[in-house]
């Protein structure tokens, strides 16, 4: 396995990104894959084959060259779909299932929650939830959320 510091990144004509080991050896189509996305997400990055054999360990994206860091913050971007509520404009009924419409980090969603049991709380204000279809929204710090929003959410904790 590498050391972060000990391999280059590059991106082919396809878009896969090529990862070039210190002993020369090259491996297309690496996916970068975090330990830790939501409480650490610039911590703990592998980098791991298409089968999953782990080629290099990465302990802070900060230790990385520019270039090697933007390409993996694009891939991860692309691959790690998680919306951050910042606030909930409207449950249709405090009984689930229930729809929601929510402003997040990347604009205005509608989703149905189907339970209670859909929203899992990560830390004292930290929660996800996840949709009828799997998508999983999430909501950083309850406590910073605005007073109606805070209020709707309460009524499903």
């Amino acid at each position: 396995m590498s050391k972060a510091a000990d391999f280059q990144l590059t991106r082919n004509p396809f878009g896969k990104l090529v990862f070039t080991g210190s002993g020369g050896e090259v491996h297309e189509g690496v996916i970068p894959v975090h330990a830790f996305p939501i409480s650490a997400p610039h911590e703990g990055l592998s980098l791991v084959t298409s089968d999953g054999h782990e080629l290099s360990w990465i302990e802070q994206l900060s230790d990385l060259p520019d270039a090697t860091r933007a390409l993996l913050q694009e891939e991860l971007v692309s691959r790690e779909f998680i919306p951050e509520i910042l606030r909930i404009r409207h449950v249709s009924s405090f009984a689930t299932p229930s729809s929601w419409q929510v402003e997040t980090d990347r604009g205005d969603a509608t989703f149905i929650l189907k339970g209670e049991d859909d929203i899992r709380r990560l830390s004292p204000v930290t929660l996800l939830i996840a949709d009828s279809n799997g998508i999983h929204f999430l909501i950083r710090d309850s406590q910073t959320l605005d007073n109606a929003s805070r209020k709707l959410l309460d009524r499903f904790l």
